[in-house]
């Protein structure tokens, strides 16, 4: 044993052999001022208990809460999910609704069909429908939509059944149009390399003192035997006037963004 430790030993039992050959008086006295000594000692021992106890207790509910939270952030996941699809629903429920009034309104024999395919690099160009052969489409046939004309079916795939259809924002689609309230009438298409969210349409070869504003309507003449007469195309954004002939912008009747059911004109109703 250490030298320090045995003196301190020896002063231990010194003091606890004097502390018990003293009077009871004296014992007491002695006890008290060790407890008024070990007071302050004792109640700080005491709040450091207490506060530790309650930081293990705070610790506990924190974990807790954040376990509810956790639950509760999946569930706020689940709803928004089951909003979404609500909303898709409800879109697609609209869509139909319009598409049997459309049907039921319209003076043309059409097929209804559903928009399947849109390829990102042609967006603006070509879309796949789900009909094709067995419900009589065939190609250079008008489609339109409760909004307006949408294009013409430039291609059948038999073994599928389905076709491609030629959308009115590409400038390989060509239709003779005219401008309500007014003489004039050209020839309308899309634009080459126009990749806006609502691509406008140009309407070529108006007479040079074209009067158009902006808001009129423009629709088909029916001239070349693909697209009906009285088709809604769009209304006039802006008029170019040029030494021999006048354009102009036309801003789509449909949302060429967002097609999904359309129609396919078979024949003109009896």
């Amino acid at each position: 044993m250490k030298p320090l430790n045995l003196i301190a030993l020896l002063l231990f039992l010194g003091g606890a052999v004097w502390a018990f050959t003293r009077s009871e008086p004296a014992v007491r006295e002695i006890q008290s001022a060790y407890y008024s000594a070990m007071a302050p000692f004792l109640k700080s021992g005491s709040k450091m208990e207490t506060s530790a106890r309650a930081f293990l207790k705070e610790t506990k509910h924190s974990k807790e809460l954040e376990v509810e939270v956790g639950a509760l952030r999946g569930e706020v996941g689940r709803l928004q999910i089951i909003e979404s699809r609500y909303r898709d629903l409800e879109r697609e429920n609209v869509q139909l609704r319009q598409a049997l009034a459309f049907k039921k309104a319209t003076n043309f024999d059409v097929v209804a069909a559903q928009v399947i395919r849109r390829h990102p690099t042609t967006w603006w160009q070509t879309v796949d429908i789900d009909a094709g052969q067995e419900q009589r489409v065939g190609t250079q046939l008008a489609v339109v939509s409760n909004e307006g004309l949408v294009g013409k079916i430039d291609r059948i795939y038999e073994k599928q059944n389905r076709s491609s259809v030629l959308l009115l924002t590409d400038e390989k689609c060509q239709v003779s149009a005219r401008v309500e309230g007014s003489p004039e009438v050209g020839i309308l298409s899309g634009q080459r390399g126009r990749f806006e969210v609502t691509p406008l349409l140009r309407l070529r070869f108006l007479s040079t003192n074209a009067a158009l504003r902006t808001g009129q309507r423009v629709f088909t003449t029916g001239r070349g035997g693909i697209f009906q007469p009285n088709i809604l195309l769009g209304t006039i954004d802006s008029v170019e006037k040029g030494p021999l002939d006048s354009e102009a912008l036309v801003k789509p009747a449909v949302n060429f963004a967002d097609l999904g059911t359309v129609f396919v004109v078979i024949s003109a109703a009896p």
